[in-house]
């Protein structure tokens, strides 16, 4: 699969960060294009977690240079990154868990009325469409997401970083315990991400489906 943008959204180089005796990470370059899939793969203690909170702003580098859209990334927390269009959607995926898939869309950025109350009508529009952009149909929008299947709460946490300007996309383990179905839904979201020029970090311990879906 090819990618049809080239130019570098992210760009990492020499990048070393460690915690006191322990080199987590030592040298590590890495870019990633808009629209384009690079899986990351590396079994636990390998360093991804920490190369993903470096480039997120949880961790500051001991070393290196990062740019992002041409520009250096010099984060001082993840709402700068957040600010530039990077979302890091982790296995807890940040919903919680009673509250309705519309609540949970709009959780922290709740549209109101002109008279300070939640419009409702118009949360429950934009997350329904959004959802079902990406293929997946919900069959009740008010429906509390612990009541959705794995593969539903994660198209739920993807579909609201993209509508809220994600340019670049983290996935941490997005097809970690899923079912064969739940996996294939996953799969085609991410994939529908490259068709909308996003940008995707997939980290997985899944060879088969880093080759399914990534470009590198």
């Amino acid at each position: 699969m090819m990618t049809s943008d080239t130019s570098s959204l992210l760009s990492v180089c020499g990048v070393h960060k460690r915690f006191a005796a322990i080199e987590a990470v030592r040298g590590v370059d890495l870019t990633v294009a808009k629209g384009q899939i690079v899986a990351l793969l590396g079994d636990n203690g390998a360093g991804k977690s920490t190369l993903v909170k470096i480039i997120a702003g949880v961790f500051r580098p001991d070393q290196g240079r990062m740019e992002f859209a041409g520009e250096p990334a010099h984060w001082r927390s993840p709402r700068d990154s957040r600010a530039a269009g990077i979302e890091v959607v982790y296995q807890d995926l940040g919903l919680v868990s009673w509250l309705s898939i519309a609540r949970n869309f709009f959780l922290g950025k709740e549209l109101t009325t002109r008279w300070g109350t939640l419009d409702l009508p118009t949360m429950r529009s934009v997350a329904q469409k959004s959802i079902a952009e990406l293929g997946v149909s919900l069959p009740d929008i008010d429906r509390p997401v612990d009541r959705l299947s794995g593969g539903q709460q994660k198209a739920v946490a993807i579909a609201r970083s993209l509508y809220f300007g994600v340019r670049l996309m983290i996935l941490d383990e997005p097809t970690a315990a899923l079912s064969v179905g739940e996996t294939r839904t996953v799969l085609n979201v991410i994939g529908k991400l490259r068709e909308r020029g996003i940008a995707v970090i997939f980290i997985t311990h899944n060879m088969h489906h880093a080759l399914d879906v990534a470009d590198r």
